[in-house]
């Protein structure tokens, strides 16, 4: 499959809009990437110093710790909920708009969360969770947007960079708690509200970072670029591939399921086998930074190496983060090993996955495919979390980590799916 916007593609005679020369592309590209990427630090602050919370407030609030997982399963919700709208929207407006406004949702869901603790309404903080969701959503979108207009050669890479500024957000956020809830006791918060102080600011700025700096908007331009390569005498007519796409969904879904059941288990795990708060707080820690910190190696994998053998590297992760997990189960170091193996095999799968997504689908079916993939990731992801509880008081840590490998098998068994159709070959216009 090869690039949907080659640069040699482009028209660059006389007369063509120069927002569409190659240079122009490029340099456009690259501002992209540094714009989505610090978008991604302020979502992911915003995003950890809210979810963080959650189920401290919903057991608050509620008055029954049964009910302490229902806020991170409403953000889940919310997430998968307002994936395919937001792409939608990105298709007709943008991705600059699409971001933006999936950031302003968020951020009213933010403001409500501090009003549901101040009324002591346990709907209210439900609905306000699932409203956070969006800004889930739209920092799940930031990966596509950062491919639109990258070429063969970097895609991976371009899409890796801000799956990796994840990392910044995801861990500073919830050690803003303290600083936080100081600052909301000095202007008469609630209490545990105070932390959505800094969720608001970092919202704000994310929205302004959007809208002020995604211009020209990846998106757009994209379609623009298109538009102008079919109209000259070498365009040329990318074919969609649904089987290619239908399988990078399957690979993305997959991964995700396999690491939020494991991973969603391991803190009640340790805790049964006396392993400290510090200790589960560093397990889980070392798996996030296994989740992005080593993103672009995998973006450059899946530059150099080709898409779906980079998916099988995660696959080969995975299956080794679940035999540690499952016949190291009696030990806190195998057990931490296997989190970190389970965060990287997730980064492989779902960077190459995601970029494998992009090239197999055309200019009409790329957004749509894409809020497809991220409402499917979501919706397993929160399934996964429920299932592996049940499945854990069944048959244990080992048992979970051994039963979700059928995951890992099927994505394996089902990679010749992935090969482009034979009738999937490029027609040169003109």
């Amino acid at each position: 499959m090869t690039s949907p916007l080659p640069p040699e593609a482009v028209p660059s005679a006389p007369g063509v809009d120069a927002a569409l020369a190659p240079a122009e592309v490029s340099r456009v590209q690259r501002r992209t990437v540094w714009v989505l990427s610090f978008g991604q630090i302020l979502g992911g602050l915003a995003f950890g110093a809210t979810v963080s919370l959650g189920a401290v407030l919903a057991a608050e609030i509620s008055g029954d710790e049964a009910f302490a997982g229902l806020a991170a399963a409403a953000v889940t919700l919310g997430t998968a909920a307002l994936a395919v709208p937001l792409a939608a929207f990105a298709r007709h407006r943008g991705r600059r708009i699409s971001l933006a406004t999936g950031m302003a949702i968020a951020l009213l869901g933010v403001m409500l969360v501090v009003l549901a603790v101040g009324l002591a309404s346990f709907p209210l903080l439900l609905v306000a969770f699932g409203l956070v969701g969006a800004g889930q959503a739209a920092n799940l979108q930031t990966r596509f947007a950062a491919a639109d207009l990258a070429t063969d050669a970097t895609r991976g890479r371009d899409l890796s960079i801000v799956v990796w500024a994840t990392t910044i957000g995801a861990v500073l956020g919830p050690n803003l708690t303290g600083p936080g809830e100081v600052l909301g006791q000095s202007v008469g918060m609630p209490p545990l509200t105070g932390p959505y102080l800094i969720t608001v600011v970092a919202q704000v700025l994310a929205i302004l970072l959007y809208v002020v700096a995604l211009r020209p908007d990846p998106l757009l331009l994209a379609q623009r670029v298109v538009a102008a390569a079919r109209a000259s005498a070498t365009a040329i007519a990318k074919p969609d591939d649904p089987r290619v796409a239908r399988y990078a969904i399957f690979a993305i879904a997959a991964a995700h399921g396999v690491m939020v059941s494991v991973m969603a288990m391991t803190p009640v795990h340790l805790i049964h086998h006396g392993a400290s708060l510090s200790i589960i707080g560093l397990t889980i820690s070392l798996h996030i930074a296994g989740m992005f910190a080593l993103s672009p190696v995998f973006g450059l994998l899946a530059d150099r190496l080709g898409r779906v053998p980079t998916i099988m590297i995660g696959q080969a992760l995975l299956a080794g983060a679940l035999v540690t997990a499952s016949f190291g189960q009696e030990s806190t170091v195998a057990v931490t090993v296997a989190l970190v193996l389970l965060g990287l095999g997730w980064s492989a799968t779902t960077v190459s996955g995601s970029t494998l997504l992009t090239e197999a689908s055309s200019e009409a079916m790329r957004t749509r495919r894409q809020g497809f993939s991220d409402l499917v990731m979501s919706l397993v992801g929160a399934a996964g979390a429920i299932l592996a509880g049940v499945v854990l008081s069944v048959i244990g840590y080992g048992g979970l980590a051994l039963a979700v490998g059928v995951a890992v098998v099927a994505t394996v068994l089902l990679s010749p799916l992935a090969r482009p159709a034979k009738s999937a070959t490029a027609l040169v216009d003109g």
